[in-house]
């Protein structure tokens, strides 16, 4: 009796069920940190890639920025230079219908010059050594108008001379005269003249230097204070006109550059041609006050005074 209630006792041991109470045991954890981490692995990827269609929208738009950039320092370049063209081009017009040519009769030839009519009464301003010597005078305007002229005054030592002719019917066109003393180096002038007789040439180039000492030649005066310019000139441009941007007639062309060796004026191409200019002021007397260096003589010329 015992021995089977033991064993029935036994068995209801074996067959009994979990308590209620009892948690059911917990999946495995390694599955959930497996999806954690491709989570954060996408999101590294993602960032990424931001990242690069950020720096390459960036790279992008900077090189359109140096290209826009670019194009509109070209673009402003070239209108700087069209506007400096444009106003070479105004002040020639301005300044050519008051360069006249001037020709004079020798008793042994004829020689060819130019001139700057300062004044509306007839009073034209050339180079002394144009007219020196001169059996007879005439002065062709600018819209061929042939006048003689006389000799109103000269100053040999600042190579200068006034010369007076009847005034036109249809009047005169009168420079406008500058201060060569405010001329700058590096500063572009234009000049004007009649070389080889081309009538109404315009050359240009900058102020070179100031404040010259120029001899003429052996036994010549010396011209103190001339204004060096690299703008070409050549036989007939003498006594024409320098002219600043500004349309002011700052010197006369008296000289051009002599090569020292052969003692003949340069004929390269483009070499610079020294002018020589002087301020005259306009009397009988004719006094000149020289102010500038080099292929110019500055005029400081009064007008309304009767030379």
């Amino acid at each position: 009796m015992f021995e089977v209630n033991n064993q029935t006792s036994s068995q209801h041991e074996v067959l009994t069920p979990l308590s209620p109470s009892q948690n059911p045991p917990e999946p495995p954890s390694g599955q959930p940190r497996q999806g954690r981490s491709g989570v954060r692995t996408a999101a590294i990827i993602g960032l990424i890639l931001l990242l690069l269609v950020v720096f390459v929208i960036g790279g992008f738009a900077g090189w359109v920025y140096a290209g826009t950039k670019s194009s509109a320092s070209s673009s402003a370049s070239t209108s700087n230079a069209t506007a400096l063209d444009t106003l070479r081009e105004s002040v020639a017009a301005k300044v050519r219908p008051s360069i006249v040519e001037v020709y004079v009769t020798l008793t042994n030839g004829a020689a060819l010059g130019s001139g700057v009519i300062v004044n509306s009464q007839g009073y034209i301003v050339t180079n002394n050594h144009v007219v020196s010597g001169a059996l007879t005078i005439q002065v062709i305007l600018s819209d061929g108008t042939k006048e003689p002229a006389q000799l109103a005054g000269a100053d040999a030592a600042y190579d200068l001379a006034v010369l007076k002719i009847a005034v036109p019917q249809g009047g005169l066109t009168v420079a406008t005269l500058g201060d060569s003393t405010q001329l700058k180096v590096g500063q572009e002038v234009l000049v004007i003249g009649n070389p080889l007789g081309i009538t109404q040439t315009v050359t240009n180039g900058i102020v070179s230097a100031l404040k010259r000492t120029v001899s003429e030649g052996q036994g010549a005066p010396t011209i103190q204070n001339a204004i060096q310019t690299d703008a070409p000139i050549n036989p007939g441009n003498s006594g024409g006109a320098l002219v600043d941007l500004q349309g002011n007639v700052d010197g006369i062309p008296t000289l051009t550059a002599i090569d020292p060796e052969f003692n003949t004026r340069p004929m390269a191409s483009g070499s610079p041609s020294p002018l020589i200019a002087s301020r005259p002021s306009c009397r009988s007397s004719f006094r000149a006050e020289k102010c500038g260096v080099v292929s110019s003589l500055s005029l400081q010329c009064h007008p309304d005074d009767d030379p």
